[in-house]
């Protein structure tokens, strides 16, 4: 008995230890994840400095204030990644800081969308204006990283390299076989010829309609990437898609040949290069700062207290809170309501990066949008794609922006109900049976077909609502409803299409939907605020942890392919009728 009770002491002394021992490991992790994320450490700018852009994480809108997003703890970490918003303010920074000589391209690959990219791109041009150099190195280009760095002065491309350039391309993975041989039946209602976000569930190959808008506009978004490379390199557009067509570029030495790039060099040369450009000795080292690190940030503009709200909508639309990544309809709607109500708020700019998504969600935002513009002036600003649900909280706009590479349209509607029965029955040997209070007490469930009386309900509602859609975007656009029928129908357009139909106004960035915004406003001098707030680090550490942690080492191990399981997660959580685009878009 008495070596019983040794035991025991042991054991809960043992049990102890280890709890006050992960107690203190926790209490570290935390302080040392709060102190990274509250902290600002900006490196040194010494003058004769090269600013080193390296773009190979994905970009969000605004630069994420998560703690874990730059966790670094015992060798379990990430890159500090900045959103676009901070990209572009660097960039433009340094265009007129006298210690930044030029900057350093060091990008091999762009996951990002097209417009985002687009908007870096311009960026870039811009402060060539200064006079000061643009290099661009890489062993390796992917044809969004070429497509960056074919404003540089000079391409550089490892002598063993590679250059892909071999055009655009759009594969969709459909699921109705795998649903067949599941007994899994996809009850899909509809509204819009070109609405193929249901395609993948009831067909085994892209519809000739759905093959029509997809040639149409990945035509004119190659078209235009075709454009600008040749005004940038100096190569007819004709030739640049002889070589992407007939993969011409198939080494390093054939980039050199076809004047693709400038050299062939190794990462020593072109340190040596860097060196002499921006006036350092041979024997020392490059003053080089990254972007991330990057000491100036620019300010909000001038000392007058007239402002412009810029309020951010990313992501897909659901009702509810959202976050930075997703939009939720109570949260944007509030605030674009604090922005109306605020005085000192003259206009407003709507950023809108979004697929779409819950349609009710999006008819609220929509609302707020037209309140706002009632008062004051309020903008849109596209980003990668503004479709669908998208382009419903954008279209009631006084002016709509975007880039000729933005993916926008696609008004239509949708709703899919699985029919299960089969799969319950004939594969799990489950059945079903109830009691009802109504003959359509149980509409929507997914253990029976609908009936066609059901099915026309739902049919209705979804006219409905594509209806309203279209009468809203008519009313905003100033067109009329059986126009908007005719461009609408669920089809996608790029932005350069979407501007010859009347959909968004100009083609121009976020800065260009500010000057607008400015302008209507009668503003000279003003600050730009940014809406929503974003959440405090400390307390987006203790609100939702493990969902961030869960995503950060979920990112981690899946890499690119972490996108596939975001739209398998979105397709999994789907209720309600949507208004969502059906396509992820970006260039490889």
């Amino acid at each position: 008995m008495k070596d019983f009770f040794k035991f025991v002491f042991a054991s809960m002394i043992g049990v102890i230890l280890s709890f006050f021992v992960i107690f203190l490991l926790i209490i570290v992790i935390v302080t040392a994840v709060v102190s990274t994320a509250g902290s600002d450490k900006k490196a040194d700018l010494k003058a004769n400095s090269v600013l080193h852009i390296s773009l190979n994480s994905p970009i969000s809108e605004r630069t994420d204030k998560n703690p874990l997003g730059n966790f670094d703890f015992m060798g379990i970490g990430s890159e500090k990644a900045l959103g676009l918003n901070d990209i572009l303010a660097n960039i433009r920074n340094a265009k007129t800081n006298d210690n930044i000589k030029g900057i350093y391209l060091d990008v091999n690959s762009m996951p990002t969308g097209f417009a985002s990219t687009e908007e870096i791109r311009n960026a870039l041009i811009d402060f060539k204006k200064s006079k000061k150099f643009i290099l661009a190195y890489s062993e390796v280009y992917s044809q969004s990283a070429y497509y960056l760095a074919s404003v540089a002065d000079k391409i550089y491309l490892n002598p063993e390299g590679l250059l892909d350039f071999r055009g655009l391309s759009s594969e969709i993975t459909f699921l109705k076989g795998a649903l067949e041989k599941l007994d899994i039946e996809a009850q899909v209602i509809k509204v819009g010829t070109y609405k193929s976000a249901v395609e993948p569930f009831i067909l085994d190959k892209m519809s000739d309609a759905n093959r029509k808008q997809v040639t149409s506009f990945m035509g004119s978004l190659y078209d235009h990437l075709l454009s600008k490379v040749s005004e940038s390199r100096k190569i007819p557009k004709d030739s640049l898609f002889s070589i992407a067509n007939n993969a011409r570029l198939r080494n390093a030495q054939d980039a050199l040949s076809l004047k693709m790039v400038d050299g062939l060099k190794y990462k020593d040369e072109v340190l040596a290069e860097l060196k002499t450009l921006s006036g350092i000795k041979q024997e020392k080292d490059i003053n080089s700062v990254n972007i991330a690190d990057y000491p100036l940030k620019e300010k909000d503009g001038g000392s007058s207290s007239d402002r412009i709200a810029l309020v951010y909508a990313n992501g897909e639309i659901t009702g509810g809170e959202g976050s930075d990544e997703v939009i939720g309809s109570e949260r944007i709607s509030r605030a674009l309501r604090k922005a109306r109500t605020d005085k000192k708020v003259k206009a407003v700019v709507l950023r809108v990066n979004s697929p779409g998504g819950s349609a009710l969600a999006s008819d609220v935002i929509w609302r707020e949008v037209v309140l706002t513009k009632k008062v004051k002036p309020i903008i849109v600003s596209m980003g990668d794609v503004a479709a669908s649900g998208g382009y419903y909280i954008a279209c009631a706009a006084d002016t709509i922006y975007a880039q000729p590479n933005t993916i926008t349209g696609s008004i239509g509607v949708f709703g899919i109900i699985p029919n299960m029965k089969n799969f319950f029955n004939n594969k799990l040997g489950v059945t079903f049976d109830g009691v009802k209070t109504g003959q359509y007490a149980d509409l929507g469930t997914v253990s029976r077909p609908l009936t066609d009386a059901e099915r026309a309900i739902i049919q209705n509602e979804v006219n409905k609502i594509y209806s309203g859609f279209t009468q809203k975007v008519a009313n905003g656009r100033k067109k009329s409803q059986a126009y908007i029928d005719s461009i609408g129908q669920g089809r996608v357009w790029s932005g350069t299409e979407a501007l010859n139909n009347g959909l968004v106004d100009k083609l121009g960035n976020i800065n260009d939907a500010i000057s607008s915004a400015a302008k209507k406003a009668k503003l000279k001098d003003y600050k730009v605020v940014e809406y929503p707030s974003q959440i405090d680090p400390l307390a987006s550490l203790f609100d939702d942890t493990g969902d961030k942690v869960r995503t950060y080492f979920t990112k981690k191990e899946l890499g690119e392919n972490y996108t596939y399981y975001q739209q398998v997660k979105a397709a999994l959580s789907l209720t309600g009728i949507q208004a969502r685009l059906p396509y992820n878009i970006s260039i490889k």
